[in-house]
């Protein structure tokens, strides 16, 4: 059944109301539910590099800009992005009319992307050859009405822990039901080329800090050189090498304000034979020097911003 436009800024303003009790304060916010992060920011934020983990991202009030390649991604109480690789990317948030920026963002499985693709196996069928990672999409009544579920079951950890499975769940089944079908089955190996390419990008991730070549990347994935670099920036708008680096920076980012490591150790850490290049690289994408003490009280570190 489609919602009246009443309804649909009813729920939103539910969502904003739970979002703002969930998320007190500005930055990121852990709940009960693993995969399950809240985001709060009361002022705007300029563009600036982040690294999104695989999952869908919903905003309730104000809205967010990704830049991917030569696209520009809206996402925002219309629309919510779908993304299925870890990608670095560069993002700005607005916030709304008296209202911050409100979102939740929930980790896709791939675990419980096999299970319901095998469930509904023939009533699902391939729908575009596009073959991109991130998209924004309408964000139809089902799946709005899931989120809403969700947020409210946050509010008590009874509820989270009996309910917010299940919960979860549906959101991925509605997604998966969607116009980004493709998007998630990628994720399973089910799309040629592009799942060629997810195979890499989990080896990138479980070994950045290892001395990874092009070559080697393409021989294991039985494509020629030319081939996988094509498909490999048809799919994260990137080349491998440039995506490797932002990893390496993005981990190194990490460690150097969240856990307190030296530049010269975490550089070493994601694979940095020269300290002085990673610190030139870091200050190309970050804008700073990662010495810079002043940047680590930043809240926002990105990995899903």
């Amino acid at each position: 059944m489609k919602e009246t436009p009443c309804e649909q800024e009813r729920n939103r303003l539910k969502m904003v109301e739970l979002l703002t009790e969930l998320a007190p304060r500005e930055g990121f916010h852990c709940t009960t539910l693993d995969g399950v992060k809240l985001r709060r920011s009361n002022r705007n934020e300029p563009r600036t590099p982040v690294m999104y983990e695989p999952s869908v991202y919903f905003v309730a009030s104000g809205r967010k800009k990704g830049y991917v390649g030569s696209r520009c991604l809206v996402y925002d109480a219309n629309n919510y992005l779908v993304l299925s690789v870890p990608l670095p990317f560069e993002c700005e948030a607005e916030t709304g009319d008296d209202e911050p920026l409100l979102a939740v963002a929930v980790r896709l499985d791939t675990g419980v992307i096999s299970e319901l693709a095998a469930s509904i196996h023939g009533c699902i069928t391939q729908r575009s050859n596009a073959i991109g990672c991130v998209y924004a999409t309408p964000l139809d009544p089902a799946l709005g009405s899931a989120v809403l579920r969700l947020l409210e079951c946050l509010r008590c950890p009874v509820e989270a822990s009996v309910l917010g499975t299940s919960i979860k769940r549906e959101i991925t089944y509605r997604v998966l039901c969607g116009p980004r079908r493709d998007t998630l089955l990628a994720m399973l190996g089910r799309n040629g080329h592009e799942s060629r390419v997810h195979a890499v990008l989990r080896r990138i991730h479980d070994h950045y800090s290892e001395p990874l070549t092009v070559a080697d990347l393409a021989t294991e994935v039985g494509m020629s050189v030319s081939a996988f670099h094509h498909i490999f920036k048809a799919v994260t708008s990137t080349s491998p090498l440039q995506y490797l680096k932002a990893i390496r920076l993005h981990k190194a980012r990490v460690m150097i304000l969240h856990d307190g490591f030296t530049v010269a150790v975490a550089a070493d850490r994601v694979g940095y034979e020269s300290a002085s290049q990673f610190s030139r690289e870091y200050k190309r994408l970050f804008g700073h020097s990662p010495a810079d003490r002043s940047q680590r009280t930043k809240p926002n570190l990105g990995s899903t911003s």
